[in-house]
């Protein structure tokens, strides 16, 4: 077989199509990976959107890709053929900038990244760079697909809130990344406070049967002030919802890569030395910690699978907010 099939975009707002293209070559550092799984993140939503500019066109979409090694480039040594592996957002770093020497890879300036400016797993096949990819057990592959971001930008975000030291954590936008992240919490003995739509009750039933304190819309007052807050949900105007539900000293950290404008907000929000950041990416260290940590937990996925063809209805359906958990392809 010379060719495969690919959901492709080919400008912003536009449906993917379902393209039949050749079977990628794994250059120098490459190897090929014939995809398993790929989970459908936000993020693919962003580019899709348009909301994230200066994608690679025609792209393949998506990074959170279970697969095998089907073949290695030159240089390529610690993968074997049939190795299961995971492929995330971040997909080449240069090593040489100032950030990659300071083991910030996350922010390096030259850094590309899978299924926006790489080709990514919306296709039977892939080619990644071989430094990101990460082992994996051989098991189920759909269930796999989020940790790669939903997981690992869960965990990083998680982590620059203090990781543990927070007691009371709250979570806004209980979407695939908060259903995983809400069960290593409890497992460090966190309590969870998660905010959804308001209205959405459906969405807060399902943060109260994994287990949070309590739940609530982003519009409500939790009983009790929060350690720390985690932003996943895009919508600027939770910043200072969030800043307001921190006790003085607290955090709010942003873990997505987009959101919308900001509003002003009064000073007082801030005071009392609150502080506010955002999570840029990952590390190969936030790879090797979290698929590490994930089975001591254990964490479980909840997913919806979709097949390949299907992705656009897997977009809307992220889209609309239809979804419990994590929407997957399956080629």
């Amino acid at each position: 077989m010379s060719e495969m099939r690919a959901m492709r975009l080919h400008g912003p707002n536009q449906p993917l199509r379902c393209e039949h293209i050749p079977i990628p070559e794994p250059g120098p550092g490459e190897v090929r990976v014939r995809v398993l799984a790929c989970g459908v993140c936000r993020t693919d939503l962003h580019v899709v959107d348009g909301e994230l500019e200066r994608p690679r066109l025609p792209l393949i979409p998506g990074h959170e890709i279970v697969g095998e090694v089907d073949a290695r480039g030159e240089g390529v040594a610690g993968l074997e053929a049939g190795q299961r592996v995971g492929v995330p957002w971040l997909g080449w770093t240069c090593g040489e900038c100032e950030p990659c020497r300071a083991g910030r890879e996350n922010l390096c300036e030259r850094a590309a990244f899978t299924g926006y400016t790489r080709d990514g797993g919306y296709a039977e096949y892939c080619v990644a760079d071989a430094r990101y990819c990460f082992p994996l057990p051989a098991e189920d592959a759909q269930a796999a697909a989020p940790l790669l971001c939903a997981g690992l930008i869960g965990y990083r975000t998680w982590r620059l809130a203090g990781g543990d030291s927070p007691r009371r954590l709250g979570i806004y936008g209980f979407g695939a990344a908060a259903h995983i992240l809400v069960q290593l919490a409890l497992a460090r003995g966190q309590a969870v406070y998660a905010f959804t739509r308001p209205g959405d009750g459906e969405a807060q039933a399902f943060a109260r049967r994994l287990g949070a304190t309590w739940a609530g819309g982003s519009d409500e007052t939790p009983p009790a002030p929060l350690d720390a807050a985690l932003l996943f949900a895009p919508v600027g105007d939770l910043v200072p919802a969030a800043l307001a539900q921190v006790r003085p000293g607290g955090m709010v950290v942003s873990g997505g890569i987009h959101m919308s404008d900001i509003p002003s907000f009064p000073y007082r929000l801030l005071w009392e030395e609150r502080h506010l950041t955002s999570v840029a990416n990952l590390t190969r260290r936030d790879g090797e910690e979290f698929l590490a940590l994930a089975p001591q937990v254990p964490i479980h996925t909840e997913t919806t699978a979709y097949p390949l063809e299907d992705a656009n209805r897997a977009l809307d359906d992220l889209r609309a907010g239809r979804l419990s958990g994590a929407a997957v392809l399956i080629p």
